[in-house]
């Protein structure tokens, strides 16, 4: 069956550049490097990356408003963001900035009140609790199903690519899909738990080129929409519910997987998250989790990230993960391909900047800019190797042995 993305695909895309927006918009000035403290505590700074203000590489910070450098020593991470969607500073070369800012580690060495509360609420608050899980879907998912069906590959995966022997974003998805499978081991007429599922594209996958039954939950009204009209007529069944409603299911399932889910579990939740796996795992199954991780342990994601793109969201570490499965579960395989996403973060920049002038009525200059920061910083932290991305095989150590895939 045809996804219903097909008729709006715009080509494959191509490794982008982070050129300045396309739309029509009055050029800004550039504003000589400044002579107030915080100009020189700001310029200063930025040089321990290799960053110069008002420089001539592509990575340099090119600062339209001398606001800027108050406003960012104050506010960190969220200023930064901010300022970028307000126009006050712009680099030619934006996701190249970020990777040299998160290599040097700066934002350790700016930052206001906001990040230190996120942090604190996060350590004593369940920030991803039930009566919360449908924030991400409001402010994010639901946007508008144009915006993905623009910058996504032709089965709408919004999460990691895998680009080994890929020359395309549309290949190295479906390389993406059938890792997975082969990772499970998936046999035709199996049961498959998805928990999470974004636009339906590996439940759909599962069930026509494998012939299984999948049960899949996901928060998101417009996500779960378009998997309800993809997956017509294939036994699929899609639960507009959180996660933990799978509880209630009254059986087990002979695979269990959860793709781009965990990173909105927060760390109050993995042990419950992973318990429910297993406990609707048979007996002899797979449990595949696939999610964004980080290399040191935190409470929460960054403030601006919080605020606009991914609320109460946070990435595993290695540790986290580790305690909430102790005891329950046998790691098989730890797969790590996070420079894979850094291709897909390029890749999605690249449809999406192309798709611009057929959105820009709808969305206007700050989103874009908004959009642009996203995906390019994103892009920054995976190239900075800052974050990472892990696909585990867990079993309930009921199996003789496995063997991991490539």
């Amino acid at each position: 069956m045809s996804s219903p993305r097909s008729s709006l695909y715009r080509g494959p895309a191509e490794q982008p550049s982070a050129s300045p927006p396309i739309s029509a918009s009055p050029a800004l000035s550039i504003v000589r490097r400044g002579s107030t403290a915080a100009a020189r505590k700001v310029a200063e700074v930025f040089s321990l990356a290799g960053i110069e203000i008002g420089g001539r590489q592509p990575w340099d910070l090119q600062v339209h408003d001398e606001r800027f450098y108050a406003r960012l020593l104050a506010g960190g991470d969220l200023a930064a963001g901010e300022s970028y969607m307000d126009g006050w500073w712009d680099a030619e070369a934006l996701d190249e900035l970020c990777t040299r800012v998160h290599r040097a580690n700066l934002p350790a060495l700016v930052g206001g009140w906001e990040v230190l509360w996120l942090a604190l609420k996060g350590r004593i608050f369940n920030r991803q609790r039930r009566s919360r899980a449908a924030e991400v879907a409001h402010v994010h998912y639901d946007l508008g199903n144009d915006v993905y069906q623009a910058m996504l590959d032709l089965r709408m995966q919004y999460t990691c690519a895998y680009w080994k022997d890929a020359s395309s974003l549309d290949q190295a998805q479906e390389n993406k899909l059938r890792l997975i499978c082969r990772k499970i081991q998936l046999q035709p007429g199996m049961t498959v738990l998805e928990l999470g599922g974004g636009f339906g594209g590996l439940a759909q996958f599962m069930a026509a080129e494998y012939g299984c039954r999948v049960a899949m939950y996901n928060i998101s009204a417009s996500q779960v929409a378009y998997a309800r009209q993809w997956c017509q007529g294939l036994p699929v069944r899609i639960e507009q519910k959180d996660y933990r409603e799978a509880a209630r299911e009254p059986g087990t399932f002979d695979r269990v997987v959860s793709v781009g889910l965990c990173e909105h579990i927060g760390e109050k939740n993995y042990r419950g998250f992973l318990e429910l796996a297993h406990r609707l795992l048979s007996p002899g199954g797979l449990f595949l989790l696939h999610t964004i991780g980080g290399n040191e342990s935190y409470t929460c994601t960054d403030a601006w990230i919080d605020k606009y793109i991914f609320p109460n969201g946070m990435t595993p570490s290695v540790s986290q993960l580790g305690k909430a499965m102790e005891g329950r579960w046998v790691a098989e395989d730890w797969h790590n391909f996070g420079p894979d996403y850094d291709k897909t973060l390029m890749a999605w920049w690249g449809n999406f900047e192309r798709a611009w002038p057929t959105l820009q009525a709808k969305y206007g200059e700050r989103f874009y800019r908004m959009w642009k920061y996203y995906l390019l910083g994103c892009a920054g932290g995976f190239r900075a190797r800052k974050l990472q991305l892990w696909q585990l095989v867990l079993s309930k150590g009921d199996i003789p042995a496995y063997t991991p895939v490539r």
